[in-house]
């Protein structure tokens, strides 16, 4: 008997409400749905469907969920909402436990008990992670409320550098370890949306932050272009203009973001001007970054343009293949997730916009793993990303078919409509055929003529062996599904 007391002194028990409560099943129904009113039917079935009352103890609501990694996201991101949400019901809750139902996803009563006990709020996939042995970002906008808060993520370490940024890369590099060297300032970044402007610059402020060049403590100024632009204005209604210019110029490194924003504003282009030779005159070093070279902003004063373009201009072009696959790599590795290299290589296939929407689709295709205890395929990838691979639909034709597969396995383009007959060119024109056949209303005598005036029994064989092979080989089939997933979807 005194056994079982210990027992329950350790693990709090947990009373089912009273079936006849209709008070509170109403309650809970009215907060379920106010919640799918508020965050939408999509985040709502994702992440808030699972979510059950298990008992009203007190002023305290506690909930259940299935799986600790619902939990602890549901802690971080919902957490003040479904207590304000009880509060007004007025039912006297105060407060909201979350826990994991018990032999869902903690074997045992005493692993439930340490859990409740110590609850651990883990961060989701997608939030950044502080790195070991640097401060916390936080800490940064302490030093004025002018500058942002610089990514803990965005370091070098994690730059993955492929041909299309490796100059700009370098350039980045030279600054950080020689801020203000002759011809590297100010250094100006250009490139598309989301092709790694913002981390390099970054990584720059952490590295002089951190002393990579033997003088640590460097006070840097990190902030976008609409940012420097509010507080100069705000500066100007309450008139303290000259403590606005004293905190800029008296950094070592100011570095802003998204110039492009100052386009068309005068009077803040004006101040930007003079900040910039006051601190270029003191040896500090500035970097810049945009969508466009600084001769190619039109709206920009011709003198500030030509300041800009007297130190180091670095493009960052768009990226390629191989760089997206290495990326995904990197990404999947930091994450710890096992992801299958045809789902990578997939996504590189489909995703070439930016790198910022090709990690921000794995980062959703591992939350997603994780939540429900899913393994990542190539089907479930398809499945949840729906929506960013509908924004690269488009109709399939039977050149693009050929293209691809030609890419794919690495055989001229001109061999699907030519004669040769050995096996490495013969397979991949029969696959072409058989995906064309799959993937387009054309028919089989349409199919032929592109495929060299083939005749349509020809196209017939090949869709049908291929077919055979498919049930045969699961590599074989494998391969062919992913040629098939990145032409039509």
């Amino acid at each position: 008997m005194g056994h079982t007391q210990d027992r329950s002194a350790s693990v709090a028990a947990v009373v089912p409400p009273d079936p006849d409560d209709s008070r509170l099943d109403a309650a809970w129904a009215r907060i379920r749905g106010r919640l799918r009113e508020e965050v939408g039917e999509t985040e709502y079935r994702t992440w808030l469907r699972q979510l059950t009352l298990a008992a009203v103890e007190g002023e305290e609501a506690v909930v259940h969920v299935p799986t600790r990694f619902l939990r602890d996201w549901l802690r971080g991101q919902y957490g003040d909402r479904l207590r304000a949400l009880w509060m007004a019901e007025n039912l006297g809750v105060r407060r909201v436990d979350i826990r994991v139902a018990p032999g869902r996803d903690a074997p045992g009563a005493a692993r439930d008990a340490e859990e409740e006990a110590e609850p651990a709020l883990a961060e989701p996939i997608a939030a950044p992670r502080p790195v070991e042995g640097r401060a916390d970002a936080k800490a940064d906008a302490a030093k004025g409320d002018w500058a942002a808060p610089l990514d803990p993520r965005f370091t070098f370490d994690t730059f993955v550098v492929g041909k299309p940024n490796e100059f700009a890369h370098a350039c980045a590099r030279r600054v950080a370890e020689k801020p203000a060297s002759p011809g590297f300032n100010p250094l100006f970044l250009y490139g598309g949306v989301g092709l790694g402007k913002t981390h390099l610059m970054h990584a720059i402020a952490w590295a002089i932050r951190e002393g990579t060049d033997g003088r640590p403590g460097r006070t840097v100024a990190y902030m976008s272009a609409e940012k420097f632009m509010y507080r100069f204005i705000a500066a100007l209604r309450s008139q303290s203009t000259m403590e606005f210019k004293e905190s800029l110029r008296s950094v070592d490194v100011l570095m802003i973001d998204d110039l492009q924003f100052l386009i068309g504003k005068d009077n803040t282009q004006e101040e930007f001007f003079h900040t910039f030779n006051a601190l270029v005159d003191q040896g500090k070093q500035i970097v810049v970054s945009s969508d466009k070279p600084p001769s190619d902003l039109a709206g920009l004063e011709d003198r500030l343009r030509t300041r800009l373009g007297c130190g180091m201009v670095a493009d960052i072009h768009a990226t390629t293949y191989e760089l997206r696959i290495s990326i995904l790599q990197a990404k999947a590795n930091s994450a710890q997730v096992d992801v299958p290299i045809r789902v990578l290589e997939f996504l590189a296939h489909k995703i070439t916009s930016n790198v910022r929407e090709l990690e921000g689709a794995l980062n959703r295709l591992i939350a997603h793993a994780n939540l429900f205890g899913r393994p990542v395929t190539l089907e479930s990838c398809q499945e949840v990303l729906h929506d960013i691979l509908r924004a690269h639909d488009r109709r399939v034709t039977i050149e693009e078919i050929q293209k691809k597969v030609s890419e794919h396995y690495n055989i001229r383009l001109t061999d699907m409509s030519s004669a040769r007959r050995a096996r490495n060119v013969a397979r991949p024109r029969q696959v072409a055929m058989y995906l064309a056949k799959q993937l387009t209303s054309r028919s089989l005598p349409e199919i032929g003529r592109k495929f060299g005036n083939r005749d349509h029994t020809t196209v017939m064989h090949a869709v049908s062996r291929i077919a055979e092979l498919m049930q045969a080989d699961a590599g074989f089939a494998e391969d062919v599904e992913l040629l098939r997933r990145m032409l039509e979807t």
